[in-house]
């Protein structure tokens, strides 16, 4: 089989990168969590995004943890004894450890795949919008369950590149990156268009959803660039193919988190600049804010008691009720 990578290193290589980039999606996942329950009510909490959030995390532990099982029996427990070496271990395709670890692929693609397209719904409020998209998924999922039943039913000599198999992976890695651009696309477009209608609306307003949209195109880039670079070495026949599927396990959760955590950032943000939070002391009661109190000066204040009557302007009271604006 053709390749510049031996199937030994290759293999050694997907274990050490994916176990890096699994570490940075769990310190992702704790972020996650905490930015969906950070002061939120249990009745709050986003209950299948926390969901999805878990079985994301579920998956790519037990991708890692197959994987590591596999470089294990092909560098240690079967290098003398299986027929080839390690090399030829690492080269059937038909064992029981590669098929399961790409089955866990292939449900990782369609449930962060299926997350993004019920992003595009909710945003949108239109199934109209999510036909195309939702028949891709579709496409996504047939080709994935076919091509890892035609590479558990591949001869061991054949490999992943096998004339079964080739139709089969090659229309699975089109359709979830043509799946995955449109739906991010889609998204980030609507959302882009529901800030410009609020500026035109508001145009002093300081929020903005454009960092949400940023973070949006940059998980589709990520995750798009990953899964191209893995077809273009599937069409070299190169071995980096493998490496690189294995590590789009890891990319896709992180993906999925990042925009996650950058909704979390931007609401609590969104929150303390334009809500604010009204406070009220009473007399001889003074608190102090760090955050500097937004000064409101009044051109005409009227206080009445049983004496008189006073217009003061553009004066501070120092006794009664005081009400500040914390911004």
């Amino acid at each position: 089989m053709a390749g510049d990578i031996p199937m030994d290193t290759g293999a050694l290589v997907t274990a050490v990168l994916e176990g890096i980039l699994y570490g940075f999606s769990l310190l992702m996942f704790m972020g996650t969590m905490w930015s969906l329950t950070y002061k939120q009510h249990v009745q709050d909490i986003n209950r299948p995004i926390a969901v999805v959030a878990i079985l994301l995390l579920l998956l790519s532990t037990a991708h890692i943890v197959i994987n590591i099982i596999r470089v294990e029996d092909g560098l240690v427990r079967y290098r003398d004894t299986y027929p080839g070496g390690p090399v030829a271990f690492f080269a059937d395709v038909s064992q029981e450890t590669y098929v399961i670890k790409h089955s866990l692929y292939v449900l990782q693609t369609l449930l962060a795949d299926g997350v993004v397209i019920y992003r595009c719904y909710v945003v949108c409020q239109s199934f109209r919008v999510i036909i195309l998209p939702s028949v891709m998924w579709c496409s996504v999922a047939v080709t994935g369950v076919n091509a890892v039943y035609s590479v558990s039913q591949s001869d061991s000599t054949a490999g992943i590149f096998g004339k079964d198999t080739e139709t089969w992976v090659m229309a699975f890695f089109a359709s979830t990156i043509a799946t995955n651009v449109l739906s991010s696309g889609l998204l980030a477009y609507r959302i882009w268009t529901i800030e410009r209608n609020v500026v035109t609306i508001c145009a002093s307003t300081k929020d903005s959803l454009m960092p949400i949209v940023r973070v949006l195109v940059d998980a589709a880039v990520l995750y798009s660039v990953a899964l191209f670079i893995a077809l273009i070495c599937y069409l070299c026949s190169n071995n980096g193919e493998d490496v690189m599927v294995d590590m789009v396990m890891p990319i896709i959760s992180i993906a999925f988190y990042m925009v996650l955590i950058r909704i979390a950032i931007n609401r609590n943000h969104r929150y303390r600049s334009t809500v604010g939070t009204i406070v009220e002391t009473e007399q001889g009661d003074w608190q102090q804010y760090p955050i500097k109190p937004l000064q409101v000066h009044i051109s005409h204040f009227t206080c009445s008691d049983s004496t008189s009557v006073h217009g003061i302007g553009n004066e501070h009271q120092p006794s009664g009720r005081r009400w500040a604006l914390e911004k």
